[in-house]
């Protein structure tokens, strides 16, 4: 009686099982086709005939032949998209050494446990986390440091993040105090500690902190509208919001032959604009993906 009751149990929870794992690939793949398409369609879209695509608008799974990549080489013609891409990797690459340099600094800072000062000071820093002066004081902050209209003026204000520092601050934490000891014992200084223990020991903390502020950088066109005034200076971003949204395409109009050509192309260069404009940052994600779990929920192990 045991026996068969058993069995019964292992068929009804095999069956169980076997509807879960449909219905969970199910609404996974469900999940998958609805994020996925945008950035399909989006792709296809920007190679497809112009005159195709304003004829047959709506779901589109394949590209409207011919395929053409004019909008492309209008894109990469256009005088503002270039500056847009070296200004943006002058802010990403720049910016990002002095993001991880300060916030590995201060992490390290708030982690020592016999550090003059520190409990005051990590709360000061903490303080900036909750409360800030404004648009206004930041403005005239940025001002009084003479960056208007200056690509410093993205790089300096925004060089360290509290919250990225408290993650990173997680993470030296969970190194054992014995390293520490060892490596003082030896005659180590802070610095030698912070870049041969804490540092290789926090690689995919520090991949994490990596995206966070590339991606901030990469996506940043708020403050570049509000300090930058010369167009040649404006980052990748705002010269697309400029575009997209507040219809600034003079250039493109210019390089097309007449009005009728020039309205079937706008569209599709709108599509080919936000290809050039988030391809990179998508090929960069997936290698640093791996490390996102691990780094970000370091902190559910020690606080």
């Amino acid at each position: 009686m045991n026996a068969r009751t058993k069995q019964s149990r292992l068929r009804q929870e095999g069956a169980g099982y076997r509807v879960f794992t449909v219905f969970n690939y199910i609404i996974m793949g469900s999940v998958i086709l609805v994020t996925a398409y945008p950035v399909y369609y989006v792709l296809i879209a920007s190679i497809s005939s112009p005159a195709s695509l304003m004829v047959d608008y709506g779901l589109m799974w394949l590209p409207k032949t011919p395929l053409t990549l004019t909008a492309y080489k209008m894109v990469f013609r256009h005088p503002l998209i270039l500056s847009g891409y070296r200004n943006t990797l002058f802010i990403l690459i720049v910016g990002l050494g002095f993001n991880m340099v300060l916030t590995c600094l201060g992490a390290y800072f708030m982690c020592l446990k016999n550090s003059m000062f520190r409990r005051p000071v990590s709360l000061i820093i903490i303080f900036t986390m909750y409360f800030s002066g404004g648009l206004v004081p930041t403005y005239l902050n940025v001002q009084g440091l003479g960056m208007i209209n200056s690509l410093w003026a993205l790089i300096i204000p925004g060089a360290i993040s509290t919250y990225n520092m408290l993650i990173l601050r997680t993470a030296f934490y969970s190194i054992p105090d014995s390293l520490v000891e060892v490596a003082r014992l030896d005659g180590a200084s802070h610095f030698q500690i912070l870049t041969k223990i804490f540092i290789p020991l926090s690689g995919a903390t520090l991949a994490v902190m990596v995206l966070y502020y590339g991606v901030g950088h990469w996506n940043a066109w708020f403050f570049s509208s509000v300090f930058l005034q010369t167009p040649s200076k404006f980052p990748l971003q705002l010269v697309l919001r400029n575009i997209l949204l507040l219809h600034q395409n003079v250039e493109f109009n210019a390089q097309a032959a007449d009005d009728s050509v020039s309205a079937l192309m706008a569209e599709i260069i709108k599509y080919a604009l936000i290809v050039v404009s988030t391809a990179p940052i998508l090929m960069l994600y997936p290698f640093l993906q791996r490390f996102f779990t691990k780094g970000v929920m370091i902190g559910a192990i020690k606080g």
